[in-house]
């Protein structure tokens, strides 16, 4: 026999249901808002690169992978060395960059000492850009620290193995971009360490120093220990005894406020994811493709963020 709830038992019934649904709906609505992730339509992030070839490619590479998550990029390339590129990002015209660090250290931040460890420069570049306002990524694995180069055939015939060995040459002419006359991790660090007082500057578009250095019209050359004209085997790269050009690891320095309209962690690691990639030997390998093949910078990024799984798409 069918037994008929009393009405209070019926009214105990539905407010008992009714609690279950809106607790659902609740969570539901809950776990909802905590999976939103910063969506693209409404983001853009203006990064600039520096005036050589590495800078415009790391450039590219951030901007691919960036925008493969859903973030629309802006990407300023060949501004110039850090004492310009690093204006525009104080002036807001820039958001961020890829940086060296040791020439962060040196010239942005000013300081004598860039650091005797790569763990050291990175945390006083850190220390740094969180006094105005910036924070940077992870560093990568792979440093572009400059370099004394000359022709093989130079350095045979006068005996060069190192920065010291220069010395004993009556005069020579160095080529390099002009800011390196004037930067402690330059000239000036040079020749505090070995003397050199026979070396004469020659101010040179960052690219150009090795052609000039083919054309004779300088004895030697700054560059960068990544640069993809080593891989010719036309130069002799000088060993620097004395450590004068420190460690020049890469991260990106960004604005903090401009970070975290991005969806701060979340936007950084898709950079750190970037940067964790980026080896000496996958660097040489890219420059060269760019420097000496001619391959366009975005072209060789596309090639390597694809093979590396990096450009799968936000759903």
């Amino acid at each position: 026999m069918t037994r008929i709830a009393r009405p209070a038992a019926c009214a105990a019934l539905l407010l008992c249901l009714l609690a279950v649904s809106v607790a659902g709906c609740s969570a539901g609505e809950e776990d909802q808002e905590a999976s939103v992730q910063p969506q693209g339509e409404n983001l853009v992030v203006t990064l600039g690169t520096k005036d050589f070839s590495e800078s415009i490619l790391i450039g590219e590479l951030y901007r691919q992978a960036l925008e493969a998550k859903g973030i629309k990029v802006n990407l300023r390339k060949a501004i110039g060395p850090t004492e310009e590129i690093d204006r525009e990002l104080q002036s807001g015209r820039i958001d961020g960059y890829p940086e060296y660090l040791g020439i962060a250290v040196t010239v942005a931040a000013g300081q004598e000492e860039g650091g005797s460890t790569p763990e050291e420069t990175y945390q006083l570049a850190k220390e740094f850009y969180a006094g105005r306002g910036q924070a940077i990524s992870e560093q990568t694995p792979f440093q572009n620290v400059d370099v004394i180069a000359t022709t093989q055939y130079f350095a045979q015939r006068r005996g060069l193995a190192t920065i010291d060995d220069l010395n004993r040459l009556s005069s020579i002419t160095l080529g390099g971009q002009a800011p390196f006359e004037k930067r402690q991790q330059g000239l000036v660090g040079l020749r505090e360490a070995y003397g050199l007082d026979n070396v004469r500057f020659e101010p040179i578009p960052y690219g150009d120093q090795y052609q000039a250095l083919d054309r004779k019209e300088i004895e030697a050359a700054n560059g960068g220990s990544t640069d993809g004209q080593f891989a010719s085997g036309s130069y002799k790269v000088l060993e620097d005894t004395e450590d004068v050009f420190g460690f020049q690891h890469v991260a990106l320095v960004i604005d903090e406020a401009k970070l975290e309209e991005l969806g701060g962690r979340d936007f950084m690691r898709i950079i750190d994811n970037v940067n964790r990639r980026l080896t000496s030997s996958v660097m040489i390998a890219m420059n060269r493709e760019v420097v000496l093949d001619g391959q366009d910078e975005a072209v060789v990024a596309e090639r390597f963020l694809g093979g590396a799984g990096l450009l799968e798409r936000s759903g």
